[in-house]
């Protein structure tokens, strides 16, 4: 149950609060994490993996990162790309109002950090970055992917990272059936044990 604590709206632990220090845009940045979400000693490997290998953001448009944690993929997309709008989206409110605060804290303007339902259904995303929650299960991920992945606009691109033994191969055949013919989906690279994937809206 403890690891599934970032899964869940409300952690049932008090939040304790603390400082680190993590790479993010090319430079050291101090952040303030918390126990009760994804990763709360700093960068994970899976996401240092994905910003390692991602092409940069484009200067402008509306991004996502979905299931933000404390914030490392939205905050490099908002340092990257400021004149952006970046969503940032999470069902744990912990995790939220600490992306805001990070946001704030780095200068971050253009994160708006919420709960999936309160995203405006009708925004449609010119980049997706994200470390999705691979342990929800394979039902509960399908069902999240297939919420996000189609409000891509067309010519927009996602960037999923997947640690390769624990499903990477047969997500990515998965969004190619699920996706269909609008949509293409390769492996963009491989940094160590994790393989980034990239699905592009062709219409």
């Amino acid at each position: 149950m403890v690891a599934q604590h970032y899964f869940t709206s409300t952690p049932d632990t008090p939040e304790r609060r603390r400082t680190v220090r993590v790479e993010l845009a090319g430079r050291e940045r101090e952040v303030t994490t918390a126990n009760g979400i994804f990763s709360p000693d700093g960068l994970d490997k899976g996401t240092h993996a994905l910003l390692a290998r991602v092409p940069a953001p484009p200067a402008e448009g509306t991004f996502l990162d979905i299931g933000c944690g404390w914030g490392p993929i939205a905050l490099t997309l908002a340092l990257e790309s400021p004149d952006a709008t970046v969503h940032a989206v999470d069902v744990n409110e912990r995790s939220l109002g600490l992306t805001r605060d990070n946001a704030a804290a780095l200068g971050c303007s253009c994160v708006v950090a919420s709960t999936p339902e309160s995203v405006d259904a009708g925004i449609r995303f010119d980049l997706i970055w994200s470390n999705p929650p691979i342990r929800v299960g394979k039902e509960a991920l399908h069902e999240i992917l297939l919420t996000w992945l189609p409000r891509l606009a067309v010519g927009g691109e996602a960037y999923l990272v997947v640690q390769k033994n624990l499903g990477s191969d047969s997500l990515q055949a998965w969004m190619e059936r699920e996706l269909g013919e609008a949509y293409e989906v390769e492996r963009f690279a491989r940094e160590k044990a994790f393989r980034v994937l990239r699905v592009a809206r062709l219409g």
